[in-house]
Parts: structure tokens; C-alpha cells; sequence
């Protein structure tokens, strides 16, 4: 087994900022009202004809691969943690094409808000068994073309964004994905979805089925409930199998949805809640792109330096959740 540690990490937003008061014009609410509740002040909005998840995911990659000069070619695998590709068929090979990394396999993972971990996983285990060297993964997501702008429970919570992060082999001694969680409890997927309506009609003597999706649709009193109780007890169980404690972890980087969640999950683990990284309220809820957005925000402010223990962990539809508990090498 070799290990795995990231090297570089790079961020894209669209320009277009819709605060509050912008979405009070829209639906019967108020800045005070989603601060209070949420913690959000603006989120950014990808415009434009033929924009799409896969321009974010592009500028995200570009400046990962500029940080640390590395060509696009050295890539070998990229994974794009979305769950709102422009093709159904996936938009990694997009990316791949893009981006001119034409040596790479790539493919979507789709696990919503968790996403962004389980790339971290995925990648880690193809760099440890020694099957790649160089992985790119990117978390992004447009779920401003999913929402329902006349519906106040979820018009206040999302934005787009991506974040992208190059994993790369390293010796043994070296490896800094110390360990992982991860969790799926499908019973409760209708919480957090969007739904596929089916409609159906007529063909001579075959009736068939043709539909689309829905918009978001989310029980917020539900998602907040897992998200209290299932973050804490998968934290604790992962920093316990690496005989770490919470006394060891210097950053809390929980995937950004409310931040009276981020607030519970530390108060839960008796973590001291400036340990918590949070960008929420510039960005609101980017689903697979909220970690890496806020992790790179981090590294930019200096906040995060060589040995850092950080404990990641994502949580949302499906339901979906985990945790990767990494140390900080660069």
C-alpha cells in the first residue's frame, strides 16, 4: 500500500450574487429571517446561455492544476462529484475534454451533499492500491436550475458552485487520508429529493411511461434531525478507530447547509466552535461543492498550516453521509 495526500485545491462562483433582499422580492421573507434561521446572506447563480455545471467544474480544475503547474496530461483519473450534470449520461468526460486531459479516465459520482467525501474516498483507494497517481476530483453543482423560485423552504438555501482538489501518491509514511466513514440510509431518501414524475401515454397497443424531474424538495425539520445525530456519532466513530480524539482535531469542515447544523454537530463533540471552517453565509448550500469551496477559502486565509488534523464530513439526500479525517501535508 502506498499513500495518498492532496497537493492542490482550487475554487469558481459565478458572478451573479443574489442576497436576501433580492429573495425577499421574490417570496414572503426577510434578511433577518433566513440569517436567523440559516445563516445565509447571499449565493451565487450561474447565468448564461449554455452555462452549465461543467464551466465551474472546468475553472475549479484550472486553478488546482495552476497552483502547482501541473500539466493536465500528468492526470490520470478525475471524478466529478455532481448532482446536477447538463447530461444525464454524466459530465466528467466533459471536464476531461476541456480541461485537455485527454490521458484521464473519467466518470460522475452522484451522492448529492456527500459527494465531495466520497470523491475523497474514492480516489484515495485507487492512489493506495497503487492503481493511479494523479486524481482529480471536483465537487460541483447548479442546483439553482432545480429550485423553485415561488418556494421559501428551499429558494433560500442553495447556491452554485464547484471546488476541485489533486490527490497524488506518496510513500506510506507520508499518507495524510488517515480514514473514513460512510453511511446510507434509503428509507428516508424522500426527505431530500428530486423526484421523476412519470407520465403515461399511448403507443398503438403499448402503453408506455415518459416524464421528468421535479424541483428540490426537502422536509427541513427532518434533514436537520439526521443531520444532528448521524454527523456527530460518524465523527466519533471514525476518530476512534484512529485512536484520535476530539482534543486532536484542528478543523471542523462540515459540508455547508444551515449553521445552526455546523453549530450543533461541534457542541455535540464539544468541539470549540472556532474550530469550525464556514464560508455559508457568502455562498449558501453548493451541495458537493460547499467543502471544497470553504477548504480552499481556508488555505487562501492561512488558516489551515502543515500538520493540521482535519475532520471533513458530508451529510444530505439520499440520506447520505461521512466522514474523512485528513492530515494537512503541504
Amino acid at each position: 500500500m502506498q499513500g495518498a495526500r492532496i497537493i492542490s485545491v482550487g475554487s469558481a462562483v459565478p458572478d451573479l450574487r443574489i442576497n436576501n433582499r433580492d429573495i425577499s422580492q421574490i417570496v414572503e421573507t426577510s434578511d433577518e429571517w433566513i440569517v436567523t434561521r440559516t445563516g445565509i446572506k447571499e449565493r451565487r447563480v450561474l447565468t448564461g446561455a449554455n452555462k452549465s455545471v461543467v464551466d465551474l467544474a472546468y475553472h475549479a480544475a484550472m486553478k488546482a492544476l495552476h497552483n502547482i503547474r501541473m500539466d493536465p496530461l500528468e492526470i490520470d483519473l478525475i471524478i466529478l462529484a455532481t448532482s446536477s450534470p447538463n447530461d444525464l449520461f454524466g459530465s466528467a468526460s466533459k471536464v476531461q475534454a476541456k480541461i485537455g486531459a485527454k490521458k484521464a479516465v473519467a466518470f460522475d459520482l452522484t451522492a448529492a451533499c456527500s459527494g465531495f467525501v466520497l470523491a475523497i474516498v474514492t480516489a484515495a483507494q485507487f492512489v493506495q492500491n497503487g492503481s493511479y497517481k494523479n486524481i482529480l476530483i471536483i465537487g460541483a453543482d447548479v442546483l439553482s436550475k432545480w429550485i423553485d423560485w415561488s418556494d421559501r423552504k428551499t429558494c433560500i438555501l442553495f447556491g452554485d458552485g464547484a471546488g476541485a482538489a489533486i490527490i497524488q501518491a506518496c510513500s506510506e509514511e507520508d499518507n495524510a487520508i488517515l480514514g473514513f466513514q460512510l453511511n446510507t440510509d434509503g428509507k428516508q431518501s424522500d426527505e431530500l429529493s428530486i423526484t421523476y414524475k412519470e407520465n403515461p401515454y399511448s403507443l398503438n397497443t403499448f402503453q408506455l411511461f415518459q416524464g421528468q424531474f421535479q424541483y428540490i424538495s426537502m422536509n427541513g425539520k427532518e434533514v436537520y434531525k439526521f443531520a444532528v445525530s448521524k454527523v456527530p456519532a460518524s465523527i466519533t466513530k471514525c476518530l476512534n478507530a484512529l485512536d484520535l480524539s476530539t482534543k486532536d482535531v484542528n478543523w471542523l469542515l462540515l459540508h455547508q447547509a444551515n449553521k445552526r447544523i455546523l453549530k450543533a454537530v461541534a457542541d455535540r463533540l464539544s468541539i470549540d466552535t472556532c474550530k469550525i471552517i464556514s464560508n455559508l453565509s457568502k455562498y449558501g448550500n453548493t451541495s458537493a461543492a460547499s467543502i471544497p469551496l470553504a477548504l480552499d477559502e481556508a488555505l487562501q486565509n492561512n488558516k489551515i498550516t502543515k500538520e493540521d488534523i482535519i475532520v471533513i464530513s458530508g451529510f444530505g439526500a439520499g440520506l447520505t453521509w461521512g466522514t474523512v479525517v485528513i492530515k494537512w501535508k503541504c
